[in-house]
């Protein structure tokens, strides 16, 4: 469970960076929980072709994470928000955090 968390977090920062027919299988295999046969079928392509492209994908956009570090940025950024909101005494303040929080 925790794997496909991390895929869709990825694809979230990444996945505009992946061609179309990238997007596409790795959507349907990660996103809509399709099965390897069924995204083949769908796609005219053999279940092996599937299998390797999402693992390719998998490694393409694991590497644009550990040269940008956007999804780490953001974790922190989140993180120090929650801080910000349980250590402030104003609920203005609570609130803009939890704003800035849903705008993330």
């Amino acid at each position: 469970m925790e794997k496909i968390v991390e895929q869709g977090l990825l694809y979230d920062f990444y996945g505009e960076l992946l061609n179309e027919h990238q997007r596409r299988i790795y959507e349907d295999a990660v996103l809509n929980d399709m099965s390897l046969s069924e995204i083949a079928q769908e796609a005219g392509i053999s279940r092996q072709g599937v299998h390797d492209l999402i693992k390719r994908c998998d490694k393409t956009l694991e590497d644009y994470e550990s040269r940008l570090h956007l999804m780490e940025k953001f974790r922190n950024i989140a993180e120090k928000l929650e801080e910000i909101k349980q250590l402030a005494p104003d609920e203005k303040i609570r609130n803009l955090a939890d704003e800035i929080l849903a705008e993330m």
